[in-house]
């Protein structure tokens, strides 16, 4: 089966590479990152730990120097960290502002309810609720799968 991410132009016409953002590269990030760059696309890639983002060059992401680095022109940022707090503080710090307005945010990380929603509040991107109005953005109910197009 084919799980890898596909984008489509406007008109439904095409794919792309898409260029992601990813922070946090520990047990599970590390292997969630290397199958988006098995799947094609342009990973780029920030960790704290230098062994952990030594891990994922080898596994063919781009080392960026900081989480703003790494969020930069992508077109979807994905966070992968260990707690609620970590969380908050790279959104506040590294990815709102810095990331480009129309990419996705995906945050896979297992936190508390408080956090999520503090971070959803706190993002300039509409929730799941608001996409027939604005377009795809922030999930705010992750149970509940979803297909969409690229936001402009």
């Amino acid at each position: 089966m084919d799980t890898s991410i596909r984008w489509h132009d406007e008109n439904g016409l095409g794919e792309y590479v898409v260029k992601i953002g990813f922070i946090g590269l520990g047990n599970m990030g590390g292997g969630m990152a290397a199958n988006l760059v098995k799947a094609g696309h342009e990973v780029h890639a920030f960790d704290l730990a230098e062994a952990a983002l030594a891990h994922a060059v080898e596994n063919g992401c781009v080392r960026a120097g900081a989480a703003r680095e790494a969020v930069a022109g992508v077109d979807a940022v994905v966070t992968m960290l260990p707690a609620g707090a970590h969380v908050r503080q790279v959104y506040a710090e590294s990815v709102t502002g810095a990331a480009p307005a129309g990419a996705i945010l995906i945050d896979c990380s297992t936190i508390d309810v408080a956090s999520a929603k503090a971070v959803t509040s706190t993002s300039r991107l509409p929730t799941m609720r608001a996409r027939k109005r604005s377009g795809i953005a922030v999930n705010d109910r992750p149970r509940r799968s979803f297909r969409g197009t690229r936001p402009s």
